[in-house]
């Protein structure tokens, strides 16, 4: 067996829908720039600074916005917001529901600063463009570019995060493409360029396994995948798969799936 797939599918989550774009402003404000909406907005938004800086009251709170800074507000608080300093410019979006930002542990009413706003900002201008050109499907295109740009704001945040430990992605990403071939926790080590406590401490922290118990995980479901769409016997799967013999991996097989490799594959 040259190969050996394995099936990736969302796990079951409860997720709220995701927010759908309402409109965009594209800004460039000087001082005589000044909003007030004493009721609130009518439905959330966020606001992207990329150059200058502006100020902006919620309720009795007040936040300066900088360059390379966002904020998402939410409706019905009273707000009001003008230019600082003769330059402002941002764009500021308008969306349905909070639900999705709170979802992915955005803050709300609080500004963050970002390294991504020239991504952000490309993001926007795409997202203008097609409104003006109205391409094939340019709605469904709209949804989806402020749904990006909340997932690359909430990835940022993520990538902070102490236990977030970004120097596995790597590390995941080829034990997934390596399957089938013989490859000892060593060398995952070594490929990653941490001590070995600290290796085996993140890896845990990261995935919630020991990294030979995720591998073994990976091979498994692979078994599991070949058992369902291969002629493939037992013995050639654990053989691909590196197990240490046929009895070894269907001792495993069962532990893990509750039937044998030939009994799985039998049953209706």
């Amino acid at each position: 067996m040259s190969f050996m797939n394995i099936p990736y599918e969302l796990q079951e989550q409860r997720l709220p829908p995701p927010c759908q774009f309402q409109l965009i402003w594209k800004v460039q404000a000087n001082n005589a720039y000044q909003v007030a909406k004493p009721a609130g907005f009518s439905i959330p938004g966020i606001f992207t600074t990329w150059e200058g800086k502006g100020v902006i009251t919620l309720g009795s709170e007040q936040h300066e916005l900088d360059a390379g800074t966002y904020i998402i507000v939410p409706s019905d608080v009273p707000a009001a917001y003008r230019c600082l300093n003769g330059n402002w410019k941002f764009y500021f979006h308008e969306f349905d529901s909070l639900d999705m930002a709170l979802a992915l542990d955005l803050p709300v009413g609080i500004p963050v600063s970002t390294a991504k706003m020239a991504e952000a900002a490309r993001m926007n201008e795409r997202l203008i463009n097609n409104l003006i050109m109205k391409p094939t499907g340019y709605a469904y295109d709209s949804h989806l570019a402020l749904q990006e740009l909340l997932l690359l704001l909430a990835r940022e945040r993520q990538a902070d995060r102490s236990d977030r430990h970004p120097e596995l992605d790597d590390i995941l990403y080829r034990m997934h493409q390596t399957i089938g071939q013989a490859f000892s926790i060593e060398d995952w080590v070594r490929l990653s360029g941490l001590s070995r406590n600290a290796f085996f401490t993140r890896f845990r922290s990261r995935t919630g396994m020991s990294p030979n118990r995720y591998m073994q995980e990976l091979k498994l479901a692979a078994a599991k995948t070949s058992l369902e769409t291969t002629h493939a016997s037992v013995k050639e799967i654990a053989a691909a798969l590196h197990f240490y013999d046929e009895f070894h991996f269907s001792k495993l097989f069962k532990k893990r799936y509750g039937l044998s490799p030939r009994a799985y594959r039998q049953a209706p």
